[in-house]
């Protein structure tokens, strides 16, 4: 059931589906490529639901979404003061996202700066929010999709982010599902 969301028939999709859902209950960080519109996030959330984690947080966060200041907040947190604005304290996606899941969409956007900062947490589990000194640990499955070629990324982070690789095929490797993606989406239309 977990893996229902995500409508396929062709069998190209059948394999990726079977490879994710054995990596589901594993503690491993997935990379997931595809290109824009390939169910990317769909995957995500299909293996949070699968894995150990299913009943705690989900969070995403679009790293192409926001400036490069705004996006290590939004991580990391920050402390009262700790920039012209901050008046209060965030605790940031990373400890919101503790016990859980946080997906970092389109992550091959991210500036260097925060790759180097995100490998840090990722290497010790530590989080230490913007403005502040004292580092607090967090408990949480990372998730990372691109539509980049993912080997851009700093090569450390790569290799710490690819404990194991999802690729979804574009829509034009998988032409069987056309038939019912389009249902699926009428489907939709018709009940808004």
């Amino acid at each position: 059931p977990a893996f229902e969301e995500i409508v396929h028939r062709s069998p190209v999709m059948r394999r990726v589906i079977a490879r994710a859902h054995k990596v589901a209950p594993r503690n491993l960080s997935v990379l997931i490529e595809g290109e824009s519109g390939t169910g990317k996030e769909l995957m995500a959330r299909a293996l949070h639901r699968a894995s150990t984690r299913k009943d705690q947080p989900f969070v995403a966060i679009n790293c192409s979404a926001m400036p490069e200041n705004l996006l290590e907040s939004e991580l990391f947190g920050h402390e009262k003061g700790a920039f012209t604005g901050a008046t209060r304290r965030n605790e940031g996606l990373f400890l919101s996202a503790s016990g859980g899941t946080l997906l970092l969409d389109e992550i091959g956007d991210m500036p260097v700066r925060l790759q180097v900062k995100l490998l840090r947490v990722l290497e010790t589990g530590e989080v230490t929010p913007v403005g502040g000194t004292r580092t607090r640990q967090v408990d949480v499955r990372v998730l990372a999709a691109t539509n980049q070629d993912p080997t851009k990324l700093r090569q450390d982070l790569y290799y710490r982010l690819r404990s194991y690789q999802v690729r979804i095929p574009p829509l034009r490797e998988r032409s069987g599902d056309l038939p019912l993606l389009l249902e699926h989406f009428l489907a939709a239309a018709a009940t808004d």
